[in-house]
């Protein structure tokens, strides 16, 4: 594993950041705000953003953008990983996807889809500040950390539908043995390239894969180990 794929694993057990904007009204100078954002299937980030706030003024007056991400569960914030994007953020045009992955982990935002004022942005990479531990800190360019498209994107909900509906029990020993959580319901979110995201009763849990994964032949032996594992 190398360390591009260390930051892109970072990013996407994470579900919020600090994203920092260019001020329009204060003559660009820096401007921080707290926002949700997922991590698509190239690597990119997807934020749901109103038009009304400061931030997407911002976004507007000048594209350039940066948003940090850090271990939250660990209070030792000096010393616990963390990765910085520095990219550009555009309003997104493959809507229908996007949103309706976006829904399947923020499911509470659909009352910001019915209002015409919230649009999905892409943060796209240019470079990253990967700090993976102590004397561990690199910078990594978008180009060995962006994945090209793969087949896996057209096959994720296929993946999904199947998960949810035969393999639930496989999915609460996951949560076991990788997480040590005992759990009543779970449902898989989203499966990509490095691993998957389930809803654990009111957790969303991170599992990844050893190795990435490209296709949906790919995956299924990727699991399939997973669950021999946690047997």
């Amino acid at each position: 594993m190398n360390n591009a794929h260390e930051a892109r694993q970072m990013l996407r057990a994470h579900r919020y950041g600090a994203l920092c904007t260019l001020s329009k009204k204060f003559n660009g100078h820096p401007f921080g705000s707290i926002t949700p954002y997922l991590v698509d299937h190239d690597g990119s980030l997807l934020i749901l953003i109103s038009t009304l706030a400061e931030h997407t003024k911002n976004i507007h007056y000048d594209s350039r953008v940066s948003l940090i991400t850090h271990n939250q569960d660990n209070p030792h914030i000096q010393t616990q990983g963390r990765v910085t994007v520095v990219g550009t953020a555009q309003i997104i045009t493959d809507k229908n996807q996007a949103d309706s992955r976006y829904l399947r982990y923020f499911p509470e935002a659909q009352t910001y889809f019915d209002m015409h004022d919230f649009s999905i942005y892409r943060i796209m990479p240019q470079s990253l500040r990967y700090i993976g531990g102590f004397s561990k800190i690199h910078w990594i360019e978008a180009s060995s950390y962006l994945v090209p498209s793969y087949p896996l994107v057209q096959q994720e909900n296929d993946v999904i539908s199947h998960m949810n509906t035969d393999h639930r029990d496989t999915m609460r020993r996951y949560c076991q043995h990788f997480h040590k959580i005992e759990v009543r319901h779970v449902e898989m979110l989203g499966i990509d390239c490095d691993g998957f995201d389930v809803r654990a009763d009111e957790k969303i849990l991170r599992c990844d894969f050893p190795d990435m994964v490209l296709d949906a032949q790919q995956a299924r032996h990727a699991l399939i180990a997973m669950s021999r594992a946690a047997k």
